[in-house]
């Protein structure tokens, strides 16, 4: 098997494949194209009236690219209670990962308070497009929110596409969607002819303007 560097791993996510690993303690990573590729639609995106209503409390103090190392763990960790008893980040995973966000290709949203950690998610920007990999959370409704500030981040960044890989009734809450892999591959190509800004979106701006930015609430 050809060793997989961080710039393969890179140019994969151009072509709409991405990596994972059969488990914590796997040597080997596998590529994966679904058939149904999941997405969120960013201009009908979906905020529940509750998590609008958490997201004005402003409960949490929300952070970009701070400390992925973290954000990529605590994705990994294996948590029976939470209904985790396996993941598919490995070790090897977490080394090419953290060598794509040293570069700049890999971004978090991070959600803390009381300075602790506790949600968020990571994932790989590569043109106008963003792939979400994994998120977390210690307490509730912070991995909700910081998809929620993805949103407003990638709207304001220029993106075109929100991939989500795959889709769970968690996720189609927000309206997230499938279509096949054709119809993906020629979506990602569109977006890939244009460049996103992750930090254009001031880390300033109100829960308010996040909410608007959003447009669609459920």
């Amino acid at each position: 098997m050809t060793a997989i560097t961080p710039d393969l791993l890179l140019y994969a996510y151009t072509q709409g494949i991405f990596p994972m690993a059969e488990g914590p303690g796997a040597d080997d990573i596998f590529w994966v194209e679904p058939e149904q590729r999941g997405i969120f639609p960013i201009d009908s995106f979906h905020v529940p009236r509750s998590l609008a209503r958490t997201i004005r409390r402003g409960l949490f103090d929300i952070k970009i690219d701070t400390d992925f190392d973290k954000v990529i763990r605590q994705c990994a960790a294996i948590n029976i209670s939470k209904g985790r008893a396996e993941t598919w980040i490995n070790d090897e995973i977490i080394r090419l990962y953290s060598t794509l966000f040293q570069q700049g290709h890999v971004h978090t949203v991070e959600c803390w308070q009381d300075d602790r950690m506790v949600g968020g998610l990571y994932g790989v920007s590569v043109g106008g497009a963003f792939c979400g990999e994994s998120m977390f959370h210690t307490v509730t409704d912070a991995s909700k929110v910081a998809l929620v500030y993805l949103l407003a981040r990638l709207k304001v960044g220029g993106y075109s596409l929100l991939d989500a890989q795959f889709i769970t009734p968690h996720l189609s809450r927000f309206g997230a969607i499938e279509i096949p892999r054709m119809v993906y591959r020629n979506r990602l190509q569109e977006a890939l002819r244009t460049k996103g800004d992750f930090h254009l979106l001031s880390l300033d701006e109100s829960p308010e303007t996040v909410l608007q930015l959003t447009t669609q609430m459920s």
